[in-house]
């Protein structure tokens, strides 16, 4: 082989052995940028893991208060039961996942299908919970307008007592029996008019029971008090109900009545010292006074 030869060769080997050491430090470069690459979308994607681990925290934290709000608004017992079980469930979710770490795939996404299941289940919650507030609301309306019935029939029937009671007031009224024409006349032992005091030994009351249609017609008692001056009753013979007392009488005597006019005389005996002055007479029957009428006895 001949000296230019060898000089070509070993040119050659030169220019091979060159190109051979520059395509490895090329080689190097390229894997050291697809490292690189590596490495970045590696720390792309923990985190974007991380976010969604927070993202989910976020969530059950969401969740759990949710459930807080829904038993506050709600007072069936078993229900609100329910709820406080979710709501720890999706607490302690939410802690299991701030203790796992945002490499471990397996558990994110256990976790992640835990979250589907509450929001489910929360949805689930809300619509109850909806129902029974619609419910409830449609309870108050019912109650309240039941409420609003008794109170108006309440009315109608407090005015319809009035009403009867002023009726049956009126018809009391109207049912009342009036004495007129009262007269008193002082007698003598012999029956004659007394025109001495020391003479008087009874009275004699005459008076008309006028006619009335409304009033019940039937037996009853008419009972005579005859007042002396110093207001005492005069010969008591007993005692009837007024106004809710005892009061004595003079005289009493039983008329039949039918509504028409009666006429009626009465006698008070006089076993007693009589003194000058006014006497009175109040005749009474059904409870009421229905006449008064008086007379002067002198000395």
């Amino acid at each position: 082989m001949t000296l230019n030869n060898r000089i070509i060769l070993g040119a050659c080997g030169i220019l091979l052995l060159g190109s051979s050491l520059a395509g490895c430090k090329k080689g190097n470069d390229e894997t050291e940028r697809l490292l690189d690459e590596k490495d970045k979308e590696l720390a792309d994607l923990r985190q974007l893991a991380e976010m969604d681990r927070r993202e989910m925290e976020n969530e059950y934290a969401q969740f759990a208060a949710q459930y807080g709000e829904l038993k506050m608004t709600i007072r069936d017992d078993s229900l609100a039961a329910r709820l406080e079980a979710e709501q720890r469930r999706a607490q302690q979710l939410m802690e299991e996942l701030k203790r796992v770490k945002s490499t471990n795939a397996s558990e994110i996404l256990r976790l992640r299908r835990e979250l589907e299941t509450v929001r489910a289940v929360l949805r689930d919650y809300i619509r109850q919970v909806d129902s029974l507030q619609r419910l409830n609301q449609n309870l108050v309306v019912e109650r309240d307008s039941a409420r609003r019935e008794v109170a108006r029939a309440r009315q109608e029937n407090n005015t319809m007592a009035q009403h009867n009671a002023s009726l049956s007031e009126k018809v009391a009224i109207a049912a009342q029996l009036n004495a007129t024409g009262i007269h008193i006349q002082a007698l003598k032992a012999n029956g004659k008019p007394a025109k001495k005091m020391k003479d008087i030994k009874r009275f004699c009351i005459s008076f008309t029971i006028t006619r009335n249609v409304t009033a019940q017609a039937g037996n009853r008692p008419v009972y005579l008090r005859l007042m002396k001056p110093g207001k005492q009753v005069a010969s008591p013979h007993g005692s009837f109900t007024y106004e809710g007392k005892q009061i004595e009488y003079s005289a009493v005597k039983n008329i039949e009545y039918s509504g028409q006019e009666v006429s009626v005389t009465m006698y008070v005996d006089m076993n007693e010292f009589i003194s000058a002055g006014q006497y009175s007479v109040h005749i009474f029957t059904d409870g009421q006074m229905i006449g008064s009428g008086s007379i002067n006895i002198g000395k």
